[in-house]
């Protein structure tokens, strides 16, 4: 299927560009949904798959609303005000998506399933404002397990291509930046061509302008949101995806130990993988006791992070302490 998406001037001049972190746990949900995750995400789901079976998100609503392939619920990634938005903004307007919203994209989900839909699903149909609640409760605990413990790394990506992006317009115009963005979209004539795409999408079905959304876990697809009278929305893979998720070197390991201490930079690049105070202290040869301490120390600096996995909390390192590992001599 192709779709054709035509601009005036006033829809060049309204299109923008954004991070959304309900794409990313969209698209991440369904990449690991998939029989086979796709390659740059194996090291990722490997650590996630097993949190969100024993939390039991595997099998819940997110798991009934977004498929391996097909439709997306457009109510899961609302309409953007801002450029950043939290993950607290965009569940709010989740938790407000007019009823009406809800049960069309429920109603094109059982097109696709030959009628069929799951009992909450059902029940979501007939009781949106009654059920949205435990859909953000859900997506809350997802993102816990699956996002935020990574999250300091998935932004930082995000943001780069953001900036790329918006440099490529300065200097070569926004024509040019969307003629790039992906090998299934085309600039041409005043019109963004898209092929291979599940659903149509044209400006007849939508309001002005283009909400241009970078993802890490959309690869290697493009995919688009269409609601009536919202700036249409189109996810694409951003750049830098492929070293994602490699081991980091740690350039300034050394330089770093002797500020804070050689254990306290151990564990900091141990840290590669969010990981808990035992998993921690197995792969660092300490007690855990001392790595408790030690990670109490970290946090209260701003180098880690903390993110409740069931009755276990997991240690992330923070976007500075990547900065601070990394950065060159």
């Amino acid at each position: 299927m192709k779709a054709r998406l035509t601009f005036s001037v006033n829809d060049l001049a309204e299109t923008r560009f954004a991070v959304s972190p309900m794409w990313e746990v969209v698209t991440s949900f369904r990449a690991l949904s998939a029989a086979v995750v796709p390659h740059p995400h194996r090291w990722w789901a490997d650590q996630v798959r097993p949190r969100l079976a024993a939390a039991g998100l595997d099998r819940g609503w997110l798991a009934d609303m977004i498929p391996p392939i097909g439709h997306l619920p457009d109510f899961l990634n609302p309409a953007l005000a801002t450029s950043s938005p939290g993950l607290s903004d965009e569940l709010a307007a989740i938790e407000a998506t007019d009823p009406e919203q809800v049960r069309r994209d429920l109603d094109q989900l059982a097109a696709e399933r030959e009628g069929r839909l799951s009992p909450r699903l059902r029940s979501l149909h007939r009781t949106p404002r009654t059920c949205l609640p435990r859909i953000v409760a859900e997506i809350e605990a997802y993102w816990g397990l699956a996002i935020a413990p990574y999250w300091a790394r998935i932004r930082s990506v995000l943001e780069a291509d953001v900036f790329h992006r918006g440099r490529q317009v300065a200097e070569q115009g926004t024509a040019q930046a969307l003629d790039e963005l992906h090998h299934t979209v085309r600039w041409a004539n005043g019109s963004l061509h898209l092929v291979q795409r599940h659903c149509a999408i044209t400006r007849i079905e939508t309001g002005a302008g283009l909400l241009l959304v970078p993802s890490v876990f959309a690869w290697p697809r493009v995919l688009t949101r269409s609601v009536v009278s919202e700036p249409p929305q189109l996810a694409y893979p951003a750049r830098g995806i492929g070293t994602l998720w490699e081991r980091r070197t740690h350039a300034r390991m050394e330089a770093l130990a002797a500020v804070i201490g050689r254990t306290r930079a151990l564990i900091l690049t141990e840290l590669d993988a969010p990981a808990s105070t035992t998993e921690l202290a197995q792969r660092s040869g300490l007690s855990a006791a001392g790595v408790s301490q030690h990670l109490t120390a970290l946090r209260a600096a701003g180098l880690t992070s903390t993110h409740r996995a069931g009755r276990s909390v997991l240690y992330a390192r923070t976007g500075l302490a990547d900065a601070l590992l990394t950065a060159q001599t």
